[in-house]
């Protein structure tokens, strides 16, 4: 199978998660942390919700749930429940994941390490979420601990010569990423 690793700006987009065990609480808490205007639609809500959810609705998926939603997670456990939700957003367009299938999903969740604007993501395309796990903590380890403020002073300086009339696209950034970087490794940074 082949995907296309995208990031995607979802602040303000409408997000429906169905189901709030475990699974469906902590992608709901991620779409929130993401920006998005997360709703979420479950029978029993089995686990803690975040903070900032747009609307909670106690009750079972009925057909129509997702009008007016941008993407939509699949987060039942119930067979029947996600067969409705897989024809319906396919016949609406919308993005859909249906977590633990992603033969029938339209994208998949990353593993991500997040340092200020740089973010590192790792997929196995949905075929062991443990090993995306695993290679994005061995990923995180070996990246230098200040890249928040590395990507900070950069978008400063590329600001700074964009404001001069200097163009950034094709500029070769290699040397000053090696002095920011100090080589690249952890172990050879001086804090």
């Amino acid at each position: 199978m082949s995907v296309l690793p995208l990031a995607f700006k979802l602040t303000n987009k409408p997000v429906l998660v169905v189901g709030a065990g475990h699974i469906g609480s902590g992608k709901a808490g991620l779409l929130v942390d993401a920006g998005a205007k997360v709703s979420v639609i479950a029978r029993d809500i089995l686990a803690p919700l975040p903070t900032g959810i747009v609307s909670i609705e106690q009750r079972d998926f009925r057909a129509g749930d997702l009008e007016g939603f941008t993407l939509v997670i699949s987060a039942t456990g119930d067979a029947a429940t996600n067969d409705q939700i897989v024809e319906e957003a396919r016949d609406a367009g919308v993005w859909l994941n249906v977590v633990d299938d992603p033969a029938r999903s339209d994208f998949y969740f990353t593993a991500v390490h997040r340092a200020g604007d740089v973010v590192v993501s790792v997929s196995t395309s949905g075929a062991s979420p443990a090993l995306a796990q695993r290679l994005r903590t061995l990923i995180a380890g070996h990246l230098p601990s200040d890249l928040a403020d590395v990507a900070s002073r950069l978008r400063d300086e590329r600001a700074s010569l964009q404001r001069a009339g200097s163009s950034t696209e094709g500029r070769d950034w290699s040397s000053r990423l090696d002095a920011l970087l100090g080589g690249g490794s952890p172990s050879s940074r001086s804090h």
